[in-house]
């Protein structure tokens, strides 16, 4: 039965505007962060210095029609009842007509939408150009009231959502906001159809979310993902060598100029997830760069993480 919400959900179209698609996080306060923190996350969250740059295929194309770009505002009933997310849709050119699509997740999705990453155009441009089948991108956005993070504090649901080690947040946009996504398109039943994705807590919550549930989601794309004790995503490593092998295709990336904060280290706990997953013999691929705790590396590799991704559902050309 469809709940009341799904059906009264208002889709607005609007302008895919990148310099203005920012999501504040309410974390902004910095004067709460251990003294050592502060400095290291200013400066590897600025990343000026590096090399990675965006590729062709994350650039608009000539003759590449976009897509629709929708919000809605929701409030969970069900998971986290009360909290409300700001949430963006987007569907590419012909993903309404199609008989189905494939789905990708993004989560603090509007600084996917950035100039960092550009997802929509990618979106675009590889489903143009045949080298990812049609997919539809859902953008989600943490949820604007919640007990904040530990020792850093802050008012939003964020760690409760991303850096919780259970099935909760996959079971959110299972039962909550895939029905919004059906009212548009005819979304995959098949769980290698969809990816869910984010950075750095964000990250940690797309491993969380296949890796606890991998009958809705079949990949995991982590940046910078944070598998620190912020709420025991450090436990996933371990986790992963001591359950049976999931079906699940893992991509994760970090960087030389990473963090090494109050909760962990993050090139040591993705290198560790590494091990971890190799271990299993999972199909994963980790890729080890010399940025900071940015998009930038993500941005420049995201249309062939894309491909790398959905490769077995592409007839070679």
């Amino acid at each position: 039965m469809t709940h009341p919400q799904t059906a009264a959900v208002d889709l607005q179209l609007v302008g895919l505007d990148h310099s203005e698609s920012v999501f504040n996080d309410d974390m902004s306060d910095l004067d709460s962060y251990p003294s050592k923190d502060r400095a290291v996350l200013w400066e590897s969250s600025d990343d000026v210095n590096s090399d990675y740059r965006l590729t062709y295929q994350s650039l608009p194309q000539e003759g590449v029609r976009a897509g629709k770009f929708y919000h809605f505002r929701w409030t969970s009933h069900t998971v986290y009842p009360g909290v409300t997310s700001s949430i963006y849709l987007y569907l590419p050119h012909g993903a309404e007509e199609a008989e189905s699509v494939n789905l990708m997740v993004c989560l603090d999705g509007l600084y996917y939408v950035d100039e960092q990453c550009r997802a929509t155009t990618v979106l675009d441009n590889l489903v143009h150009a045949g080298e990812i089948p049609l997919t539809v991108g859902l953008f989600h956005n943490p949820g604007e009231t919640g007990p904040g993070y530990p020792v850093y504090g802050g008012t939003t649901n964020r760690a409760v959502e991303y850096d919780t080690v259970n099935g909760d947040f996959a079971r959110f946009l299972a039962e909550e906001l895939f029905p919004v996504i059906r009212t548009k398109v005819r979304l995959t039943d098949d769980p290698k159809g969809r990816v869910i994705c984010g950075h750095s807590s964000g990250g940690a919550g797309a491993f969380t979310a296949a890796f606890h549930r991998p009958d809705v989601f079949g990949n995991v794309i982590s940046h910078c993902g944070s598998f620190i004790n912020i709420l025991g995503a450090n436990n996933l490593p371990s986790m992963v060598r001591r359950a049976p092998r999931k079906p699940i295709r893992v991509w994760h990336q970090t960087g030389q100029r990473d963090v090494d904060i109050i909760f962990g280290n993050i090139p040591i706990a993705n290198h560790d997830l590494d091990a971890a997953l190799k271990y299993r013999r999972y199909d994963s691929m980790f890729v080890f760069g010399t940025g900071g705790h940015t998009l930038r590396h993500a941005g420049e590799a995201f249309p062939e993480t894309l491909k790398w991704i959905f490769r077995d559902q592409i007839e070679d050309k």
